[in-house]
């Protein structure tokens, strides 16, 4: 191989590596849950400068109607002491207040309404979160049964079966040999065995007399008893 050929061989090896780790279902999960915690993260900080303004509205229209009850004080006690120019000047700071106010409260209205939406937000993304963890460690056992169901399958297809299968026959057929060597072995014993065998089992006159003479002994002794 030469070595511009070596080289595309292993840069295309390495991409397909890298391919195969993009494509890790647990390794996306993984990032698709790290990707939810940064949202979550950021969302939980609009929301707490949300809550931050959304207070400081609410402080604001609070410390206008405190303004404008006193303003309304300040016009009556003028108008009871006849002071009309001091009357003029508080009821016209009351109704500049008052104003003010209702732009306040228009703008709390909105500030309300941004904050629920982040708070329903940030809820979607916990819930949506906590389903991941959940459909994670689903998930997670689904592949490891996959991969090692793939790993059984692979190790089967690796098997050489037929290879196996001449060395069994190869096996028995040289048992079947040193079977048949052993047989043919007890067929060609050779004479001198032969006539040692024959000579153990030989009966000499001597041990067939004592034989006789014990059974007629025996007979003697039934006829004596009856």
């Amino acid at each position: 191989m030469g070595i511009f050929k070596r080289i595309k061989t292993i840069a295309k090896a390495d991409m397909n590596s890298l391919l195969d780790k993009a494509e890790d279902p647990i390794a996306m999960l993984n990032e698709y849950s790290r990707e939810m915690e940064q949202e979550m993260v950021k969302a939980q900080k609009a929301l707490s400068r949300q809550f931050f303004v959304e207070n400081k509205q609410a402080a604001l229209i609070l410390d206008t109607k405190n303004i404008i009850d006193k303003r309304t004080r300040q016009a009556k006690l003028a108008i009871q002491h006849e002071d009309e120019q001091m009357a003029k000047l508080a009821v016209q700071e009351k109704l500049n207040y008052e104003k003010q106010l209702n732009v306040f409260q228009q703008q709390y209205g909105s500030i309300q309404g941004q904050t629920k939406m982040l708070k329903d937000k940030l809820q979607e993304l916990q819930e949506i979160h906590s389903e991941l963890q959940h459909k994670k460690v689903l998930l997670a056992s689904r592949v490891n049964v996959a991969q090692s169901i793939k790993q059984i399958q692979n190790a089967t297809a690796s098997f050489q079966t037929d290879t196996i299968s001449r060395g069994v026959a190869r096996a028995e057929e040289r048992i079947l040999l040193m079977e048949a060597e052993v047989q043919a072995g007890d067929q060609f014993t050779s004479p001198l065995t032969q006539h040692d065998a024959y000579y153990r089992n030989y009966v000499n006159e001597d041990e067939l007399n004592n034989e006789l003479e014990k059974l007629k002994n025996q007979d003697e002794s039934q006829v004596k008893e009856g």
